[in-house]
């Protein structure tokens, strides 16, 4: 007798039948925005490296806090530039710093909002650095537990402030279970802990340093961040992390390490977040205005692609315009 075997056909159809069908959604509630609150500026500064994206001043964040909201995006990831540095980072964790005031203002503008804080020394130390740093001639070294100690009373000094979620960006060994520590030991149980679990010493982080003033003033972060070429010491990383107490996950940056987010997505099962950073937003800009490729298009393929390889949550330059794009 003969059997015959059909191949299923693939589906041509209205764009309506494709959206009822599709695999992977986006949704504005996944958008975290990333904000840069500044006390050099006035108003809005905005960064030539990273067009549409602005350094924004106390004054100006009332507005910027309700137009997220009426695009419906709910999180935020702030970042502060102090108006003065030194070398252990002290504004970091001052009850009256930058990111402590941002929080108060964001919470009193807009207390809706999630307020994600990054919980780092590099904007606040003169040297760049995430961590202290002993120096010797041309010899430097991070002081990995000394560093810690300060990154504890900086996260303290946020939930202080009203974040809601504290997001150690540092890399040094051992943060995520001292914060987590601290924080419940003051109180602070309902703060939850993002961790930067899987960090790569990547070049896509250039543009994001003339934003936050934050590039080392001598040497590089090969010392603490991850090496691209090992997926399975981050997994390693992430482990620690998640043992330590880590309720949520970032693997950045986004495009070049899709593996490494399908792998934490499937193997810890928690909600995990890819940052899609300023290298690879500033890429696609210059491609798009020299008409290269179109923008809309290339920045929701891109954003599929974080959601089909794992990403919950997607942290990017973009969520403005993609809020925009999803509501049309």
């Amino acid at each position: 007798m003969l059997h015959l075997t059909h191949r299923p056909r693939r589906l041509r159809s209205s764009d309506k039948m494709r959206q009822m069908v599709q695999e992977t959604r986006l949704d504005v509630r996944q958008l975290i925005y990333p904000l840069f609150i500044s006390e050099k500026v006035s108003g809005r500064s905005e960064i030539s490296s990273m067009p549409g994206v602005a350094q924004l001043s106390l004054s100006s964040l009332d507005q910027e806090c309700h137009s997220l909201v009426q695009l419906g995006i709910n999180a935020i990831l702030l970042f502060g530039i102090p108006d003065q540095k030194d070398e252990n980072g002290s504004q970091a964790y001052a009850e009256t710093g930058i990111v402590q005031r941002a929080v108060r203002a964001i919470k009193q503008a807009a207390p809706e909002l999630i307020v994600i804080t990054d919980v780092c020394l590099c904007e606040y130390t003169s040297h760049g650095h995430c961590g202290v740093v002993a120096k010797e001639g041309n010899r430097y070294d991070v002081l990995n537990d000394a560093s810690v100690e300060l990154l504890v009373k900086t996260a303290i000094s946020h939930a202080a402030a009203g974040a809601d979620i504290v997001a150690p960006s540092d890399m040094m060994d051992g943060r995520v279970g001292a914060i987590r520590t601290a924080l419940d030991a003051q109180g602070y149980t309902n703060v939850a802990l993002m961790s930067y679990a899987s960090k790569f010493c990547s070049a896509f982080y250039g543009p994001f340093r003339d934003a936050a003033e934050s590039a080392p003033q001598f040497g590089d972060r090969r010392t603490y961040q991850m090496d691209p070429a090992n997926a399975l010491e981050a997994l390693r990383e992430v482990a620690l992390d998640v043992e330590e107490g880590a309720e949520l996950l970032i693997v950045k940056p986004g495009l070049p390490y899709l593996d490494v987010l399908w792998r934490v997505k499937e193997r810890f099962e928690l909600p995990t977040a890819v940052y899609n950073v300023s290298g690879e937003y500033a890429m696609v800009k210059a491609a798009a205005k020299m008409g290269w490729i179109e923008e809309q298009r290339a920045v929701m393929e891109m954003m599929t692609g974080f959601r089909r390889a794992g990403a919950d949550m997607i942290i990017t330059y973009w969520a403005k315009d993609v809020a925009v794009w999803l509501n049309s």
